[in-house]
């Protein structure tokens, strides 16, 4: 087994499996390992060992045990790898690319490979497409793994969570990566991230059917019941609010954008095979559904992420800051022109134009009759790509009332000054 470690295979593995690799495996570990396989080696790729009985697997377990498995082969260790790999597709027999390195290891034994997934001429011309879908699955992984974030540093779309926003989602489409974080009293921590499937035909979705994932802000918006969906979306569901005002401004169309699962057939997806939607194994889902709330988890997509340090979000947000102050303190104050004037010429509610919406505020403050606002949960975040735009959640809350309209605004940064184009009632 040692003349493995003289093959493409091993050398490629070796070029991403180093100590930032192997210490992140070692930290996926699972607490307690999968009951061993009982069969023998001989069937290979597609070939699985057929599990005893069905396990309860832990979110991020299979992925960690296949960067073991990468890191002993690139150690040319290729025995203990070959008998991990033995396991990891007698526990998982739905895990294609771990069906693709077991198979390797298995040739391995007898010859050099001449590449990752070393199958016949035939074979190879038969199954080209998917034969390149898990290389670049592969490819990804190593690459999220090997170029983690820097730590205490977050995507820099977070400017500000309120207690109520108890986790967040961020997704680096360049990694095939979702990040899941939990919002603690020191900021924002990082839990988990796992390996994902999107958009067949990439990212920036603009039109209905184009098979591309959306970027920018979003929100979970429910999460359905996997007995009223197809096996195809695996263990569950959670819609996002696709499309947000900002894409409804610039006219991008469809809906039915979700966070789902796998089919039992399938552990993980190729990196561009979805209609538009996020994919995850399904045991990464379960973690996420167990853990996310509806309406308040922020869910960011991005061509890639930022990593920033906390502290330089402060600077970076200055001014918006102050155009909020500026709106609360008009709104409070029932200054009603200063009030309107930070809104948008373009501004636009569910069909109200800025007209519309003055006679609203002017109501507002008529009815308010002098009663200051206080701005409960606040929470902003910022999306910037060929504009500059903030999203805004708060509870507005009267003096003397204990609870009010949770508010949902769309800034925009026109020039040096931030405008309003979306306000609404969102609870």
């Amino acid at each position: 087994m040692q003349r493995a470690s003289a093959t493409l295979l091993v050398t490629a593995l070796s070029l991403f499996c180093g100590a930032a690799l192997a210490k992140d495996a070692e930290k996926k570990k699972p607490a307690s390992k999968a009951t061993p396989a009982n069969a023998t080696a001989s069937q290979h790729k597609t070939g699985a060992p057929r599990p005893s009985a069905r396990l309860v697997h832990q979110d991020g377990e299979a992925e960690a045990r296949l960067i073991e498995i990468y890191k002993l082969a690139g150690q040319a260790k290729g025995r203990e790898a070959l008998a991990k790999a033995e396991r990891l597709v007698h526990d998982h027999p739905n895990f294609q690319l771990a069906q693709l390195v077991y198979g390797d290891l298995l040739t391995a034994q007898s010859r050099p490979l001449r590449a990752m997934g070393d199958v016949s001429e035939a074979e190879a011309k038969a199954g080209a497409s998917s034969l390149a879908e898990l290389r670049q699955e592969s490819l990804m992984r190593l690459k999220a793994l090997r170029d983690r974030p820097a730590p205490g540093t977050i995507p820099s779309q977070f400017l500000a969570l309120a207690p109520r926003n108890k986790h967040a989602i961020a997704v680096d489409a360049s990694r095939s990566r979702l990040y899941l974080f939990e919002n603690t009293a020191t900021g924002l921590k990082l839990l988990s991230d796992y390996y994902i499937s999107l958009g067949k035909s990439g990212i920036e979705k603009a039109v209905e059917g184009d098979l591309r994932t959306p970027l920018g802000v979003y929100f979970v918006t429910s999460n359905l019941d996997p007995k009223s969906l197809k096996d195809f979306y695996g263990s569950g569901a959670l819609p996002i609010n696709y499309p947000n005002p900002l894409d409804i401004k610039r006219g991008k169309t469809g809906g039915g954008i979700w966070l789902h699962g796998t089919p039992p057939t399938q552990f993980s997806r190729a990196p561009l095979a979805t209609d538009g939607c996020v994919v995850l194994a399904n045991p990464d889902l379960e973690r996420i559904i167990r853990t996310v709330e509806v309406r308040s988890t922020p869910v960011v997509i991005a061509q890639s992420l930022t990593w920033v340090a906390p502290h330089s979000i402060k600077a970076d947000s200055k001014s918006f800051e102050d155009a909020l102050n500026s709106w609360h303190q008009a709104k409070s104050g029932g200054d009603l022109a200063a009030l309107v004037s930070l809104y948008s010429s373009d501004f636009n509610s569910y069909g109200k134009t800025r007209d519309d919406w003055t006679a609203v505020l002017r109501s507002e403050v008529e009815k308010r009759r002098g009663r200051t606002v206080q701005l409960k949960d606040l929470s902003y975040l910022r999306w910037t790509d060929s504009a500059d735009t903030m999203v805004v959640t708060f509870g507005e809350v009267l003096s003397g009332s204990r609870t009010g309209p949770v508010r949902r605004q769309y800034w925009v940064r026109q020039g040096k000054q931030w405008k309003i184009f979306f306000e609404g009632v969102i609870g």
